[in-house]
């Protein structure tokens, strides 16, 4: 499961000119969900990124979490995460998982995030969507839930 995370004042997500999802200051999250994921993947993922300190504090240091800002997600499916452009010109998309079993596991994900955050919004899992946000620092970060369980060397 790939994640990226983006740090923003306020974030929207629209179908059809209609906003389906938005969120205040928080995190945006694009998310991919691969064939070989499984709910740990999203266990691992939700618990890394609800408690990452990424918020500046008074002095201006990354040193809150969404928890301690009472922040907010907007969590947006995105299975060309998973892209494959070693080849040719046009990427595939071999590595995504199956729309069933990724629309479950996003779900789940979303679920489990809600479980310590105020608000987690969606989009909609498959529709071409628009999203229009106000970016704060830029941050943004890449998550790999298989890096997350990978045996640590030290």
């Amino acid at each position: 499961m790939i994640a990226v995370l983006q740090r923003v004042k306020k974030a929207a997500v629209s179908v059809d000119g209609n906003v389906v999802g938005e969120c205040g200051e928080g995190l945006y999250v694009l998310l991919g969900v691969s064939r070989e994921d499984t709910e740990r993947d999203a266990e691992l993922l939700a618990e890394k990124i609800v408690g990452l300190r990424i918020f500046t504090d008074e002095g201006g240091k990354m040193n809150y979490s969404l928890i301690n800002i009472d922040g907010e997600m907007l969590v947006v499916s995105n299975f060309t995460l998973l892209a494959s452009y070693r080849k040719g010109k046009r990427p595939d998309y071999m590595a995504a998982a199956a729309p069933e079993e990724a629309d479950r596991l996003y779900r789940y994900f979303t679920e489990l995030c809600a479980k310590n955050v105020k608000k987690v919004a969606t989009g909609v899992f498959g529709a071409h969507m628009i999203t229009d946000m106000q970016t704060d620092g830029p941050v943004t970060i890449v998550m790999d839930s298989k890096v997350l369980s990978a045996p640590k060397n030290n």
